[in-house]
């Protein structure tokens, strides 16, 4: 293994590499990709080129994945990735980066090795970039209540931690997250020397797009973030708030694509885009037993990394690092102890202000849906379950003609 822990800059890889950046997922791909798709024009005159027509490219890599899309959304298509294909083709000689964190979720060798090949066979270097699993856990959970998780926190991580074979109710987690064997599975479809983990430091935050601008040969300080309100992680108590009505909408039989349509890109996108967490919104925190757990599989999963002979760029210590415990506050004058309580469900509180903009959001979402006709049944005459079923599969027929 070839550790650059101490250079300032790695090497920049071959002209005419294409790097495929598979993330996987919350280890930093939004921030990268909203750079990467920012510098597209600049790029090029550098002999780099982002051959997609979005910032991120997640239709094409489903695709290529054979993966189905979050639930409601529109299933992706063979032409999705034939473009994205044909857009790498484009770039002719240049150097070229795609980057997705659905290309983690390729089910098998034989799918990560066809994907290598369409994308230019040995012209192609795999970058993986990693974050400690402690970190990765709660953003990894809220994002899976945004897709209709109905399973709360703490029983989630029982689930992914303690209760084999820790595949429900989210089996793609340790298929994207057991990271040793996510290198691996890439490693034998390219060949270990053509693979970089990058271990991603929090502390700073300008490291990976300057790990970047190296591997490409750009120029320092090219790729700068991009400001997105949208991707920010859900408060405690947005998640609860958005767990319970999934409850609500799972248990009413309403249709996917009203979710999708109505809650995750109506209700949720307006809330994160119009409201910022403050100070007193409490965060999703971790319990010990889990930080610790999930520490014990990032030691292991450094151990084997270490062993296969990719190249390693930051501290792999970094996997297995147990967050110190923030400082007891101060006794009182009486001597005595203050508690401070792990944060939970039940002491987070939605603010007036986010549950307005979420409400608002469902609104805007449905604003043109017409009038429908009046019910041969009256509304007393209909239980109140089958008639919110009804009125969710008449709101989203019309948001279909629409």
């Amino acid at each position: 293994m070839e550790n650059d822990c101490t250079r300032n800059a790695p090497a920049a890889l071959p002209p005419g590499t294409r790097l495929l950046h598979i993330g996987p997922h919350k280890t930093g791909t939004t921030a990268i990709q909203g750079a990467l798709f920012a510098a597209k024009e600049t790029m090029p005159e550098y002999g780099v080129e982002f051959p997609a027509h979005s910032r991120h490219p997640m239709e094409a890599a489903l695709a290529a994945c054979a993966r189905p899309a979050m639930m409601g959304d529109t299933a992706p298509t063979d032409k999705h990735w034939t473009r994205l294909l044909r857009q790498v083709q484009d770039t002719g000689r240049c150097t070229s980066v795609i980057s997705s964190e659905f290309f983690a979720d390729a089910p098998d060798d034989a799918t990560a090795a066809r994907i290598v090949e369409q994308l230019g066979g040995e012209r192609v270097h795999v970058l993986v970039t990693l974050r400690p699993l402690a970190r990765i856990m709660p953003s990894q959970w809220q994002q899976y209540v945004q897709n209709g998780l109905r399973m709360g926190y703490e029983d989630w991580l029982e689930h992914m931690l303690r209760k084999a074979p820790y595949e429900k109710p989210n089996p793609s987690f340790w298929h994207r997250h057991r990271h040793d064997r996510l290198v691996e599975r890439w490693a034998r479809a390219v060949g270990p020397e053509r693979v970089t983990v990058v271990v991603v430091d929090d502390r700073d935050r300008d490291a990976l797009m300057r790990t970047f601008e190296a591997l490409l040969g750009l120029p320092g300080n090219l790729l700068q973030p991009v400001p997105d309100t949208a991707n920010r992680s859900l408060t405690l108590a947005e998640t609860e708030m958005l767990r319970n009505l999934n409850v609500e909408f799972r248990g009413n039989g309403l249709p996917e694509e009203l979710y999708s349509k109505l809650v995750r890109n109506g209700a949720v996108m307006h809330m994160k885009n119009a409201c910022s967490p403050t100070p007193r919104d409490v965060k999703i925190a971790t319990p010990r037993w889990a930080v610790e757990a999930a520490a014990a599989i990032g030691a292991e999963t450094a151990e084997r990394i270490a062993a296969m002979g990719v190249r390693v760029l930051g501290d792999p210590s970094l996997l297995s690092a147990v967050p110190e415990r923030p400082e007891r506050p101060e006794r009182s004058e009486r001597g005595e102890q203050p508690e401070r309580p792990e944060p939970d469900s039940a002491a987070a509180r939605i603010s007036p202000e986010a549950a307005a903009q979420a409400l608002y959001g469902v609104l805007a979402a449905a604003a043109s849906v017409p009038a429908g006709p009046v019910p041969a049944r009256t509304v007393h005459q209909t239980s109140s379950k089958e008639l919110v079923r009804v009125l969710g599969h008449r709101c989203l027929k019309r948001l279909r003609r629409r």
